[in-house]
């Protein structure tokens, strides 16, 4: 196995760090943030941090990059205290992926990538029309993170959007039924194939493979299965 001490980290030449070190966390979501300023400019970027806080309340958190240049996003969330998260589906990871260029503040990424803004229910920060599960998100917190001057945004869910085919029985989300992709590192996108669903875990019990409307299936028997409807 190639190792990396920490004095070897620091001796890397910057991008390939900033790949290595990004690679590191395995399988991340990939995310559309929606926002708008006060004055209606429409702003959409990918992320690939978006983390679940809690359930109740319905809490959800997303790192902002250290504001060295100017953060749209952030700006925008600060000042308007809504935005929404929109999950990239194979149909649109390309699109979705070029939002990341450094667009001036008064360009819309939604009209410069080919995607549509949406706006339901009320909600006063633009949805990507394409995107299968989105939801509406108002702004709670702002953590500073000393250590790396990233911003720690938390926010709690206020509508959910999502295709009715993907919606199972008993509350789970079948994303790969609406072909949700995930992101490795920087650039690499992903599609994925489930193993199971699992039981809950009890110490004194072995758990057992679920169906996709979380039924007890099959015992597990140490060879994980892929359950089909």
């Amino acid at each position: 196995m190639k190792t990396f001490e920490r004095d070897d980290l620091n001796n890397l030449e910057h991008r390939y760090r900033a790949r290595l070190i990004n690679s590191l966390s395995g399988f991340k979501s990939a995310n559309l943030i929606g926002s708008q300023d006060a004055d209606g400019q429409l702003n959409l970027a990918i992320v690939s941090s978006v983390v679940h806080l809690g359930a109740n309340p319905p809490l959800i958190g997303l790192i902002m990059r250290p504001n060295s240049v100017p953060r749209h996003t952030f700006s925008n969330i600060a000042e308007t205290g809504l935005f929404t998260v929109n999950q990239v589906s194979a149909e649109f990871w390309q699109a979705a992926h070029q939002t990341s260029a450094r667009y001036a503040q008064e360009q819309s990424e939604f009209d410069l990538v080919g995607l549509s803004a949406e706006f339901i229910a009320n909600f006063d920060a633009p949805f990507v029309g394409e995107s299968q599960l989105k939801y509406g998100v108002k702004l709670i917190d702002i953590k500073p993170i000393e250590a790396n001057n990233t911003e720690f945004i938390i926010g709690e869910i206020q509508q959910i959007h999502v295709a009715e085919n993907a919606l199972r029985a008993d509350g789970y989300l079948d994303i790969e039924t609406i072909e949700t992709v995930a992101i490795s590192g920087l650039d690499s996108y992903h599609v994925t194939q489930r193993l199971s669903r699992l039981s809950y875990a009890k110490p004194d019990k072995p758990v057992s493979n679920l169906t996709l409307d979380g039924k007890q299936s099959t015992p597990f028997d140490g060879q994980f299965a892929i359950v089909e409807n």
